[in-house]
């Protein structure tokens, strides 16, 4: 049995806090669904499902994790929205529409 606390201390890795997760996570599948679903033709109706998908996602998320969520979270929370919203320009500008 090992007692020294150096490895006691990450227990299961818990130690991402929820709300830095879940803005990661939505950077991620909005920018794989903005890159595959989209197009300089038009956007393609399962990225509006995935979307849908998300924010489901986000709304379960932050419920459960409720309390963790103080005034600075919630403005990197709102924050991460609204730079997602420039990625699919910046994305949308890339494809040379």
């Amino acid at each position: 049995m090992n007692t020294n606390p150096v490895f006691n201390r990450r227990h299961n890795h818990n130690n991402t806090p929820a709300s830095v997760t879940l803005i990661i996570t939505n950077f991620i599948v909005f920018g794989l669904a903005t890159q595959m679903l989209t197009s300089c033709a038009g956007i393609k109706n399962f990225f509006w499902v995935v979307l849908a998908v998300l924010a489901v996602y986000n709304y379960f998320t932050i419920r459960k994790y409720r309390e963790e969520y103080e005034k600075p979270q919630i403005i990197a929370y709102v924050l991460s929205l609204v730079v997602m919203l420039g990625l699919y320009f910046v994305l949308r500008y890339a494809q040379h529409c």
